[in-house]
């Protein structure tokens, strides 16, 4: 038996010189408690705010929320795989959580362009996560994006487009 198929969109992106300021791409993910089960065993955080319903219900958020880097992992998501995408990498990224997000939200998260800082190969973004329209967390990433021409830009050669669309290993 092979290996289970999940499907999800395949990657796509940007080389540095493809990408104009204003350029916006949205990501949606609706949480389940699979996830945050799954983020508290990955990362080790099991603070009962995201576990123990009992717990949580005395808190001031009357009930369990997602991990705030959880939400975030989203906007990750998205500069990983569509804007930019494929190649990029984090030089930095400031996050401000506005509100929580619980269990069955669907968070949309946004990057938009804001700059680009050529003799760097960087891109400014504007990163905003939302859940029916209020903003629950807001930010800033600044990512380092290959060249067209970078030998080392891999995303060239990606092998997802040898994949059956729509379709992803995992």
């Amino acid at each position: 038996m092979g290996q289970p198929i999940t499907t999800i969109d395949p990657p796509r992106g940007y080389c540095f010189e493809d990408l104009d300021e204003g350029m916006s791409e949205v990501l949606t993910k609706t949480v389940t408690d699979a996830d945050v089960v799954g983020f508290a065993g990955v990362t080790g955080d099991t603070n009962p705010m995201h576990l123990n319903a009992e717990f949580a219900g005395r808190t001031r958020f009357k009930g369990r929320i997602v991990h705030g880097m959880l939400t975030a992992s989203v906007l990750s998501a998205l500069i990983g795989t569509r804007l930019p995408g494929p190649g990029c990498a984090y030089v930095d990224q400031s996050l401000r959580f506005k509100a929580p997000v619980r269990i069955g939200d669907t968070v949309t998260a946004r990057v938009t362009v804001t700059r680009l800082i050529p003799e760097k190969r960087y891109a400014e973004l504007e990163t905003v996560c939302t859940v029916d329209g209020t903003v629950v967390l807001e930010g800033r990433a600044t990512v380092l994006v290959p060249a067209r021409d970078d030998p080392e830009n891999l995303s060239r050669s990606w092998s997802w487009q040898r994949m059956p669309k729509g379709r992803h290993p995992l």
